[in-house]
């Protein structure tokens, strides 16, 4: 289905038109129609399936022809990081190209010049109001920002706020809104503590579900059976050859990002460290870096592992095996995005194959366990079911050996693991996009297909209408620390 076949206005129409955006993501497909409808939604979509245009596009809509002449707050985004808050708040500024429509982001950090430009915005009345809870809660206590006249509620990755401990936050945010207004709740996963939070806040809500938690497809999943002292030097045959390609390499611990890239930076790789000890300079300055491939390696902890999209992450290396398996797909979901392909790799100790077997239990599918490079020796037979105390050393005794092999493992086998295609395709899988609000771009030749004829007026160029007032003291992304 193409985005024109909606009751989206000309104006949005256009933007999305300049921005090469024409055919829907399932998600988008099945929940805008339902968000123009006026309904509360609870929306099952895990990351890269592109949930932000799904709520982004309608809301705009919806504010273009209401408009806002009092300029108050109409719409509030409430997401658990910073980093997805800007995120979403570019998507907007995109989106919104042709748009008199303001936003304001809201996050810790920073100083105090950054809590007053967020102030300013929302007391001018911004349309969106993008925010973390912590942040917004210590507003609405110290700057008598007025939420009365809300009339959209968007909860972003509700799963992640909630296992963050942001449950009472949100109810107090919600508190200070009025009671008729159209919620939207969009989480990766529905467990109880989502339900009841869903029956609490929305009101007959509509329920779509695309994507169970699953992985993407297009990323080609291996496991290196090995022991703790082995994964370095599996790390330095892994990059003995450059690549063109992103890495990010995830560990659960801060105390081991800081270790593990400080070895890296002696072996003189192009590699920085990004954990919550940074402050939120230092992150955007990682960011931006690991963005412009100035670093080419990411060391960091399940703080990038949501809510960051960044375009050709070749590689994902899980160095230690992750305690949830929602954090394993998460994770492993920043490579494979649009119709691109990547590679995951996770090292697995001894200590850490029954986590690991619970992992692919959970993805339903066995995978696939990569040799040992013969530089690091010979590793633990992979038998989760017998435990820790039984699975040492070994030659297939009830499990897949690690051994190194061959000349070949030395160099083939890292380029095995970037270059592999996907082995299988499932069947009702949601396709991941390059961003999360961003659809697959349709070429001349497809749009050609079937007659469908792009609008005439959207050939040319069109002016930015005026912005509001209060548009003019909206914060940047990257300025409103």
């Amino acid at each position: 289905m193409f985005f024109d076949e909606l009751d989206l206005e000309e104006e949005i129409l256009d933007g999305l038109w300049d921005m090469h955006f024409e055919e829907m993501t399932p998600v988008q497909e099945a929940t805008i129609p339902v968000i123009l409808e006026g309904h509360d939604l609870i929306g099952c979509a895990q990351t890269g399936t592109g949930k932000t245009a799904a709520y982004t596009l309608p809301l705009l809509n919806k504010l273009l022809i209401e408009g806002n002449p009092d300029n108050v707050i109409k719409a509030v985004i409430i997401v658990p990081t910073r980093e997805l808050a800007q995120q979403i708040d570019q998507q907007f500024q995109g989106f919104s190209y042709y748009l008199p429509v303001s936003t304001t982001v809201v996050y810790g950090g920073g100083d105090g010049k950054g809590w007053d430009v967020q102030k300013r915005g929302m007391l001018m009345g911004s349309d969106v109001v993008i925010a973390t809870p912590g942040r917004m809660i210590s507003h609405l206590q110290n700057s008598g920002v007025d939420l009365s006249h809300v009339e959209y509620l968007i909860l972003d990755e509700a799963d992640r706020m909630l296992d963050m401990g942001f449950s009472d936050d949100i109810m107090k945010i919600i508190s200070y809104m009025p009671k008729e207004r159209q919620t939207l709740l969009f989480s990766a996963t529905l467990p109880p503590k989502i339900r009841q939070l869903a029956k609490t806040i929305l009101r007959d809500p509509r329920e779509v579900n695309i994507a169970i938690s699953k992985p993407n497809d297009a990323i080609d999943q291996s496991a290196y059976i090995c022991h703790e002292a082995q994964k370095l030097g599996i790390i330095k045959e892994l990059f003995k050859e450059p690549t063109d390609s992103k890495t990010i390499i995830f560990s659960s611990s801060k105390l081991k990002v800081k270790e593990l890239t400080h070895t890296l930076k002696r072996m003189k790789m192009e590699v920085a460290a990004m954990h919550s000890d940074l402050d939120q300079a230092q992150r955007e300055e990682v960011m931006l870096a690991f963005k412009n491939n100035h670093v080419k390696i990411l060391v960091a902890t399940d703080i990038v592992a949501r809510g960051i999209d960044i375009e050709d992450i070749g590689l994902v290396i899980n160095y230690d095996v992750p305690h949830d398996p929602e954090d394993y797909i998460h994770r492993i979901g920043r490579t494979g995005r649009a119709d691109a392909t990547g590679s995951a790799i996770t090292f697995v100790s001894d200590a850490e194959q029954g986590k690991f077997h619970q992992i692919e239990e959970f993805i339903e599918r066995e995978v696939r366990k990569a040799t040992l490079p013969e530089s690091v020796g010979e590793g633990p037979v992979y038998a989760p079911e017998l435990g820790k105390k039984q699975g040492g050393r070994g030659r297939n005794k009830g499990g897949k050996s690690g051994r190194g092999r061959g000349r070949r493992d030395k160099g083939a086998q890292a380029s095995d693991n970037r270059k592999r295609k996907p082995q299988s395709k499932k069947e009702n899988a949601a396709p991941a996009t390059s961003s999360e609000a961003q659809s697959k771009p349709v070429s001349s030749e497809q749009s050609a297909e079937g007659n469908r004829k792009p609008r005439s007026k959207r050939r040319g160029h069109r002016r930015r209408k005026p912005a509001k007032e209060s548009e003019n003291i909206t914060p940047n992304p990257r300025q409103a620390e």
